[in-house]
């Protein structure tokens, strides 16, 4: 239940054609608590709730439960949630041993390009493949339950 995971902004759209898979994503948050996030999301046809504890200072880790719910409840959650829903496609590509999951955002966060791996240990190697940019892991600002209350768009 520990999520390990270093966040990366994005190069190029290289990715792209890299990608095995790429799914739209709306989420939405009905706690926005740095030490509890509470988050609804409709990821295709499916639904899920997922709760998050505070990171560690380094943003690597930090507690994370999700569980499936259906997508009429996502659906009725998402008008219950705080200001500012998050509205992406997410991108999945094998790189080496890992899988990178990068989120093309939309509307009041259009033009923002995150890429995330998700580690079994804090100091696991990976492969940085060529369209990774800057590491932004811990950077609160790039975290989704930010984004949705001060979009990229506003920076």
């Amino acid at each position: 239940m520990i999520e390990i995971e270093r966040k990366f902004l994005v190069t190029s759209e290289g990715f792209k054609k890299q990608s095995f898979k790429h799914t739209r994503i709306i989420q939405g948050f009905l706690n926005t608590n740095p030490d509890r996030t509470v988050r609804v999301r409709l990821k295709g046809d499916s639904g899920y709730l997922t709760v998050k504890g505070k990171s560690t200072n380094d943003g690597l880790s930090r507690f994370e439960w999700e569980n499936n719910i259906s997508k009429l409840d996502a659906e009725a959650l998402l008008q219950l949630c705080e200001k500012g829903v998050i509205d992406k496609i997410r991108y999945e590509i094998n790189v080496g041993e890992h899988v990178f999951e990068v989120d093309v955002f939309s509307e009041e966060n259009d033009g923002l390009i995150v890429a995330e791996v998700e580690l079994n240990h804090e100091d696991e190697p990976f492969e940085m493949p060529m369209w990774l940019g800057k590491e932004v892991t811990g950077e609160t600002r790039y975290y989704n339950s930010q984004l949705s209350q001060h979009p990229f768009k506003t920076w």
